[in-house]
């Protein structure tokens, strides 16, 4: 039997460890190792988890490294056949890793998988972070089976297929251990936000998939460091979303898309001068300012991480999800 380690990262949610731990504690799956990583917590979570799970093995790191970070100097301190990034605020089922061991085993292409995610709060309904796989459109902005922007579909069945998609969230990621140190983890530049996306686009240029398994099912609260609507959040999302096509995208599409994408990210950043946003306008030009005057270094990692590569699109929106969006009214998967 293949060996799987779940590796929560932690930063002061020794709340949710409380509440979720148990459920990951009770997975039905042998050859299981359960792995708390604390990012220098300051609220005890460290000292928490040695009391009451001490079945639990601890990584104590010496600050905050963010997700990227603190995953990459985790991972590298544990072996196993299959990783498995889990978010703190994550309830599991107890059968939700057979399904993906036994989805990678029949398919060795596959690289990485995600459960389907469903919202912890109203389990009847998709997550925002992943619903059943994710996907981008031409100018790179991620959406989900079950997530368009911020219109969350109910969970009917609808999409309960095992299939390739075009990224896996990172609140609940499987992926081969192998192949996750090969490409040499999560981009640490992306500090938070779009890493994932990032790492299964360098997966797939490198000729492997990446698949949604919902036959796993995981319950996510969503938000439990970082509020959606948090003007950090906002600025990484949108850097890194510049970062990420500037990285993995091919020669003769960078200049059009990029172009394309800042128009589009400067209506968002007035959309929101207009609602009287001004934390998130400041923010969206903080990003493009950060991008642009840094464009060198991200210029310098593109050529040596992917260089020309093969820009594989499996499961790629050929339009511009903003236009069908807020233009045409699709607000579910199933229109586009």
């Amino acid at each position: 039997m293949k060996s799987v380690t779940v590796v929560i990262l932690n930063y002061n949610t020794q709340k949710f460890l409380a509440e979720f731990l148990p459920s990951v504690c009770a997975t039905n799956y042998s050859n299981l190792k359960i792995i708390v990583a604390d990012n220098a917590s300051t609220d005890h979570s460290a000292e928490f988890v040695k009391q009451y799970f001490p079945q639990i093995e601890l990584i104590v790191l010496e600050k905050n490294y963010g997700f990227t970070g603190g995953y990459n100097r985790a991972l590298k301190q544990v072996t196993a056949d299959y990783y498995v990034l889990l978010n703190s605020d994550v309830k599991v089922d107890p059968n939700w890793i057979q399904p993906m061991v036994d989805l990678v085993e029949k398919n060795p292409l596959i690289a990485a998988v995600q459960p389907k995610l469903l919202s912890f709060h109203e389990p009847t309904h998709f997550e925002y972070a992943g619903g059943s796989g994710g996907y981008i459109d031409k100018y790179g902005y991620p959406y989900c089976r079950g997530r368009l922007f911020d219109t969350i579909e109910v969970d009917k069945g609808q999409y309960n297929d095992a299939r390739p998609v075009f990224w896996a969230s990172g609140a609940a990621l499987f992926i081969k251990s192998e192949l996750y140190h090969n490409l040499g983890g999560l981009d640490e530049e992306f500090f938070a936000h779009m890493e994932e996306i990032d790492l299964c686009w360098r997966l797939q240029n490198e000729g492997h998939l990446v698949w949604v398994c919902p036959q796993s099912v995981v319950y996510h609260v969503g938000g439990g460091t970082m509020h959606k609507s948090n003007p950090r959040k906002t600025y990484l999302n949108f850097r890194n979303g510049l970062i990420l096509l500037l990285k993995n995208l091919p020669s003769n599409k960078l200049l059009p898309v990029i172009l394309m994408r800042l128009i589009l990210d400067h209506i968002a950043a007035y959309r929101f001068l207009f609602q009287g946003n001004f934390g998130e306008f400041k923010a969206i030009a903080k990003a493009h300012f950060h991008f642009i005057f840094q464009i060198g270094r991200w210029w310098k990692k593109r050529q040596v991480i992917n260089g020309n590569k093969a820009y594989y699109q499996p499961e790629v929106y050929r339009k511009s999800l903003v236009w069908s969006y807020f233009k045409k009214g699709k607000k579910l998967f199933s229109d586009l």
